[in-house]
């Protein structure tokens, strides 16, 4: 699985980072579950895998590739603050 990240934006008023990114799965067999993506994401981003929130993720019919978008928080604080729970 490779992942690569597409753009990477701040945002200073929800203390975040919101990441668009691309996920290689051609060895695996379909889309990688969020919380490989999400490891992989923090790993990159040199954040704890608990402040990086996989928003979406789809792979088109047809293609091994998936594109998606994260978050990535300054704290657990404010990520509880901003995230909904489910």
């Amino acid at each position: 699985m490779k992942i690569k990240i597409i753009s990477q934006e701040q945002n200073p008023l929800l203390k975040r980072t919101e990441v668009a990114f691309q996920v290689e799965h051609r060895k695996e067999k379909g889309t990688p579950s969020r919380l490989q993506v999400r490891e992989g994401l923090a790993s990159q981003l040199k954040k704890e895998p608990q402040l990086v929130y996989i928003r979406k993720m789809e792979t088109r019919t047809g293609t091994m590739t998936a594109t998606g978008q994260a978050t990535a928080y300054e704290s657990v604080e404010q990520a509880r603050l901003v995230e909904p729970e489910h």
